[in-house]
């Protein structure tokens, strides 16, 4: 059963689930797309003990469907294997911190935000610890450095450079070096760390790159060891500023931008036209102005900035006033220019009455088209998966409906956010709201086929 009482991040369908199983779907209503085949898989958090105290520090659990010639072959869970999963009730603090040499294991993670699969590997991340290799079929290997070459924490939002297969990111710490630039090969070997300076250490969650450029987010949520007894060492500090920094992405200097203040958890794309950078995504005015608890400065919204390189002037806009998270486009489109980009509705309610999913049309005027969920349904993130030899594809996201308590992984066709379901694979068993997630496609999952049969 779902926990209705509570805080928020334990309550409706944050509440974690006991179990890690493999079963088989219970129905599919409509039909499975024949040239869906692979795997779907999402990350989030789920507190082994039953609790925690704040969303952020539940324990990462992966939650995965087989998709095969038109048939749903199997739904798995399992916890990422860490040092917090195999000390329940032991902080990252106390795991992590060596009072003796001042220093933080970075081992020590939740690795529960996000997956993600590069260079025949596939990584749970969480940006306050090294990623964590798991298997296609979800086993987890262990912590993965670049070969020891990985001295600082990951980035739960990677870039794949979709021309060079590259792959981008940073890492940040709460003590100098504050900030670090990676590059890797397409093949995973770490070709490149720069330490960027910055004044002090920010909540920094998400960048993005364009063909030439990687663009950092330094805002105005800062470390404060005092803020923790608020359940997170971080608050709002109007003196700080926002700014956004433009590198090369082989490396050099930083160039900033001054913005308007505001804080973005995500963006949806950043590229490249003639002289000026264009930058999108999800602009919260402020955050946590009062503490961690505090949620009175605003909901994320689509928002666009372009960057004047020659005057080093920026033009803000919104796109939209819907209240949104989530962003995503074509992983072909990443740090080009795109046409459209899919976001989720987003609400502080415990109990949202349903969920949407927006197309924007960014050639238009930033349009929507809008896939709207049931009274009592609600989703996370949807994935973009391509259609094979087509520029068109298809919408995934885990469904959660509040009156039978069931989830199901629906299977939206992104060209006509309109029509209804092209297919619900229903599950027998509840999965939680979560983070971010990704598709295997066969090719990378053949290991995790072998496993379901």
């Amino acid at each position: 059963m779902t926990q209705t009482d509570g805080p928020l991040h334990l309550a409706g369908n944050n509440a974690p689930v006991v179990d890690e199983l493999t079963a088989v779907p219970a129905e599919v209503i409509g039909a499975i797309p024949a040239d869906l085949d692979g795997v779907f898989l999402r990350n989030g958090p789920n507190p082994r003990t039953g609790t925690s105290p704040h969303y952020f520090a539940g324990d990462g659990m992966v939650h995965a469907v087989s998709l095969e010639q038109g048939r749903a072959v199997w739904y798995r869970n399992r916890y990422v294997r860490t040092p917090l999963w195999a000390n329940p009730g032991k902080s990252r603090f106390e795991l992590a911190f060596d009072s003796a040499s001042g220093t933080m294991d970075f081992r020590v993670t939740t690795a529960n935000t996000h997956v993600v699969s590069h260079a025949g590997r596939l990584l749970a991340l969480e940006e306050g610890g090294f990623p964590y290799e798991i298997t296609p079929d979800l086993d987890t290997v262990g912590p993965f450095t670049f070969c020891n070459a990985l001295d600082t924490p990951m980035t739960a939002h990677p870039k794949i450079c979709p021309t060079t297969g590259e792959l981008l990111f940073f890492g940040t710490r709460l003590r100098p070096p504050f900030l670090t630039y990676y590059r890797a090969s397409a093949t995973g070997k770490l070709l490149q760390a720069q330490q960027i300076p910055v004044p002090r250490a920010t909540l920094m969650h998400d960048f993005a790159i364009t063909a030439s450029s990687v663009i950092f987010l330094d805002l105005p949520v800062v470390f404060d060891l005092a803020a923790a007894a608020a359940g997170l060492p971080w608050r709002w500090d109007d003196t700080h500023g926002a700014r956004f920094g433009v590198m090369p992405r082989q490396g050099g200097s930083v160039r900033w931008f001054d913005v308007e203040p505001c804080f973005m958890w995500h963006t949806m794309n950043a590229f490249d036209a003639g002289t000026t950078i264009t930058v999108i995504g999800c602009r919260v005015p402020t955050l946590w102005r009062n503490g961690p608890g505090d949620v009175g400065g605003g909901l994320p919204r689509l928002h666009r900035w372009i960057l004047h390189l020659e005057t080093g002037a920026v033009t803000e806009e919104p796109l939209d006033d819907a209240d949104i998270e989530y962003p995503r486009i074509a992983d072909a489109d990443v740090g080009l220019p795109h046409r459209f980009g899919y976001v989720t509705s987003f609400s502080l309610a415990a109990q949202p009455s349903h969920s949407q999913i927006h197309k924007y049309d960014l050639t238009l005027g930033a349009t929507r088209q809008t896939f709207r969920l049931p009274a009592g349904n609600t989703c996370g993130e949807a994935v973009f998966v391509p259609r094979t030899g087509a520029d068109d594809g298809y919408l995934l996201t885990f469904v959660h409906n509040r009156t039978t308590n069931a989830s199901s992984l629906t299977i939206i066709d992104a060209t006509d956010l309109t029509s209804d379901p092209l297919a619900e694979v229903r599950l027998p068993v509840r999965v939680p709201n979560g983070f971010h997630g990704t598709w295997l496609p066969r090719s990378q999952a053949s290991r995790s086929e072998r496993a379901g049969r």
